[in-house]
């Protein structure tokens, strides 16, 4: 198909009879927005939606979310995970809140420095909320031009990601950027998915070159192949009379500006006997009196580039003369449920098989 008008018609066409009703898209707020692009960023929209609604709900304008504290911005997107994007989320607020006097930038150039924000978010707030002709190119996009038109170069790479942001600007109703945008975004997630898509009721499938070549199965074409670590966390539940003491993850590691307990890292999980061996162990614990009440089961959480597995100690100190445990915060238990944890800390909080004392 080289006839651009033909493509975006038929793909607009087809959005007017499937059109996703999603509550972003009832807007052209690009603070809205730009909310919206950011917790959909490796996420399910089944998934983001209700984080959506809490942070329009808790932060109704950019200025809202700028006074906000960080703590109280990671606590409410706990459970979405790369918390980098909440962290630069709030960052950006506050640039706009304090530097462009609560306004957001009105052109692509400007919307693309805003930290936290690249090519494709630049463009859905450009095209989205001021109706500027900017193609958008997610997964999606990247799922039906590849197919539609038999694109091999592998879409993780510096070429691919130049020649099909080329395609999309080409084959872009200029008249109609939003409408042209959102229209092929939905068709690849209802439509051209990437398992069993509805080749035989779409309205392209006469030009795709992948269906009439059966190669629907090997597009799009991605060249790396993500190799991940393994990490082994023990982590540390130290209970004293009715507190237990968390540790603010402040290092540029994974889970920066969350709460975690105290935590010894080894290259394979340990035994009970083995840990207390551990130089880490003695340095929390010597001169101190403690009691082992549980051990946790292990758990498991994939990240993007690391798997973590993690046991928990929930230990009771009786009496201790280290002042090494006392760098960390003592909270109390009841008040636990206000901070900001990691996935792998709430599934132990909340696993009804262990006796944790905390609620």
């Amino acid at each position: 198909m080289k006839d651009s008008f033909l493509f975006s018609s038929l793909i607009i066409n087809w959005s007017t009879k499937n059109d996703r009703l999603l509550p972003w898209k009832q807007t052209n707020d690009p603070y809205k927005i730009w909310l919206s692009e950011i917790i959909l960023q490796q996420t399910r929209i089944d998934q983001g939606t209700p984080y959506y609604l809490k942070f329009i709900t808790e932060f109704p304008t950019v200025n809202d979310l700028a006074k906000a504290d960080e703590d109280e911005v990671l606590k409410l997107w706990q459970g979405l995970g790369y918390y980098s994007r909440a962290r630069n989320l709030h960052f950006t607020a506050k640039y706009i809140a304090n530097e462009l006097n609560g306004v957001f930038p009105t052109n692509h150039k400007d919307i693309l420095k805003l930290k936290g924000i690249g090519d494709y978010t630049a463009a859905a707030i450009a095209s989205f909320a001021y109706g500027l002709p900017h193609a958008v190119v997610d997964g999606n996009v990247y799922r039906v031009l590849s197919r539609v038109f038999g694109i091999e170069t592998p879409i993780d790479s510096t070429q691919g990601k130049k020649e099909f942001s080329q395609l999309a600007s080409e084959l872009l109703d200029y008249k109609r950027p939003a409408a042209n945008n959102q229209a092929i975004m939905d068709f690849g997630a209802l439509q051209c998915t990437p398992k069993s898509p509805d080749c035989e009721n779409c309205p392209l499938k006469d030009f795709c070159i992948a269906f009439n070549t059966k190669k629907i199965d090997q597009l799009p074409v991605k060249q790396k192949k993500l190799i991940k670590k393994n990490r082994y966390f023990h982590y540390l539940v130290i209970n004293i009379d009715e507190s237990v003491f968390l540790n603010k993850r402040n290092t540029k590691d994974i889970w920066q500006g969350l709460y975690d307990f105290p935590l010894i890292e080894h290259s394979s999980l340990l035994s009970t006997e083995e840990l207390k061996d551990h130089p880490e162990w003695k340095a929390y614990f010597e001169g101190t009196n403690i009691e082992i009440t549980s051990i946790s089961k292990p758990f498991k959480q994939t990240l993007s580039h690391q798997y973590i597995h993690a046991v928990f100690y929930e230990i009771m100190i009786k009496k201790t003369s280290n002042n090494s445990i006392l760098t960390h915060n003592k909270v109390r238990r009841a008040a636990i449920d206000q901070f900001a944890f990691p996935k792998i800390i709430t599934w132990f909080l909340s696993d009804k098989t262990l006796y944790l004392g905390f609620k």
